[in-house]
């Protein structure tokens, strides 16, 4: 192995940035630690404005060609990294499993064919994208969507290839060129990412994937002039930061920034259903975007509710995620732990009450929480925790219920556990949500438009919402006269 190299479970990765179709180290590195037991997995290049620069430069050049590709040649080579991604697929798992701390189990059988799925669906969803002429006074409008240009893609660490490519995909398949910047904290897949891509016949320069900091590489991507789309997921504080950073240029943003969703359980639901829906809300250790930390349960149930959820998430198991046994695993980073602890125990001095959990454990690792008696404008009800911190309280009217959901500043998803069809479709009318589950739980289709309301995000991703981001669309309109005769 080279200097530039480290080892993850026999997997060979490259640490250095992907740029122009190369690997360009930087001069100073940063460590990747692996949540599950704190060990040091490697040193990391660090980019600064020097390779942020130069990855832009490198997608400005490759635009013009990537761009006149044919559809159906970019969709074939869409495909081909999907074909790479699958071949990889348990290297890719494990890989992510031990940068992140998220089940392997779950890699092996959801996340990564997850992954290999995105470019395949936006590679065939771009061969059947159109919009049909139409008509004005005898004129023919012709809708087009032409790709923007080089696009600046900046991911998170939850779920970091899924996420990654649910950007990558859309992005390439519209024929623009990318510049990816994965979380510091999670680095590692990018890098195989782009050796896929590579491998699957990727023109350089289409692709770019720099590492770092936010703060010391971020602002230099995000304000570049040349860069023509920014999609970002994260947090709100730096969703601010990135559209200030872009509004000099004007640089069309996507942002999807988290929730505190409500999952409201009405008297007349299936509780035994109402209970598997809550203690899925634990799933990644509470580290997902749509969970619904919440609990909005009708009074009449919910001290029979709390048994049976107490008595299921009792039977979870949490430790090493690479365990097929496990339920849960470590949270990402001891930063984030700390946060995650800080908000609990805020609220414990408040007068709320631990149910269940409230505390450490041993490592990276939070005990599942479920907190009662908190006021609807505590901290703990407002803002969003990012770890296995769920929140219980009660209401008695419907208009309580829909009250109690909407009153918080995000609004990016909503779950509802009832046994009567009209009320659930009077209540999701009034969710102020970007995604409505009834009944379920996390059931997400690429044909459906994903995103939130409110300090949520901004824009839809998905089918051909995504299209029409990275696109700049355009509307031909064409007189029938004029013509001259070339017979």
């Amino acid at each position: 192995m080279t200097e530039h190299t480290l080892t993850v479970a026999g997997v060979a990765i490259d640490t250095r940035h992907w740029i122009g179709g190369e690997r360009v180290a930087s001069t100073e590195t940063f460590t990747d630690v692996s949540p599950i037991d704190g060990s040091v997995l490697g040193e990391i290049s660090r980019g600064t404005a020097t390779e942020a620069a130069a990855a832009v430069a490198a997608a400005k050049a490759a635009f013009p060609g990537w761009a006149a590709t044919p559809r159906a040649e970019r969709a074939r080579v869409l495909h081909a990294i999907a074909d790479g991604v699958e071949k990889r697929l348990e290297e890719l798992a494990i890989v992510e499993t031990t940068d992140n701390g998220a089940l392997l189990r779950s890699h092996r059988r959801g996340v990564m064919p997850r992954v290999a799925h995105n470019f395949r669906f936006f590679a065939d969803w771009l061969l059947q994208l159109e919009h049909e002429d139409f008509d004005t006074r005898g004129h023919t409008n012709h809708v087009s969507w032409d790709p923007a240009g080089p696009s600046v893609l900046i991911t998170p660490w939850n779920a970091p290839l899924m996420l990654s490519t649910w950007k990558v995909a859309p992005a390439l398949a519209a024929g623009n060129t990318v510049v990816l910047k994965p979380a510091e904290w999670t680095p590692l897949t990018a890098s195989l990412l782009a050796d896929i891509a590579a491998e699957a016949g990727l023109p350089a320069g289409v692709l770019n994937v720099v590492q770092g900091y936010g703060s010391e590489i971020g602002d230099a991507l995000t304000s570049h002039p040349d860069v023509r789309r920014i999609s970002f997921t994260g947090s709100v504080p730096t969703a601010k930061r990135i559209s200030e950073s872009a509004s000099g240029n004007l640089t069309p943003l996507s942002l999807e920034l988290g929730g505190k969703s409500p999952l409201l359980v009405f008297a007349d639901a299936d509780l035994d259903l109402a209970v598997d829906l809550a203690v899925e809300q634990y799933d990644n250790a509470g580290q997902v975007c749509l969970a619904a930390t919440r609990f909005l349960v009708e009074e009449s149930v919910a001290e029979e509710f709390t048994r049976r959820f107490v008595q299921k998430a009792a039977t979870l198991v949490q430790g090493d995620p690479r365990d097929e046994a496990t339920d849960i695993g470590p949270n990402i980073h001891p930063n984030q732990l700390d946060k995650i602890d800080g908000f609990v125990q805020r609220a414990l001095a408040a007068g709320a009450r631990a149910v269940i959990g409230g505390h450490r454990k041993d490592g990276q690792y939070y005990a599942p929480t479920l907190l009662t008696d908190v006021a609807q404008d505590s901290e703990i009800v407002q803002e969003e925790v990012f770890g296995p911190v769920l929140t219980l309280q009660t209401f008695t009217t419907e208009e309580e219920a829909v009250r109690l959901a909407n009153d918080t500043r995000f609004g990016l998803a909503a779950t509802l556990a009832t046994g009567d069809p009209e009320r659930a479709e009077r209540v999701t009318a009034r969710l102020v949500a970007g995604t409505v589950w009834v009944n379920c739980f996390f059931v997400r289709d690429l044909q459906a438009p994903f995103g939130g309301s409110r300090h949520s995000g901004v824009g839809r991703e998905g089918g051909t919402w995504s299209f029409d981001f990275y696109c700049d669309i355009k509307n031909t309109v064409t007189a029938p006269k004029g013509w001259k005769d070339h017979g």
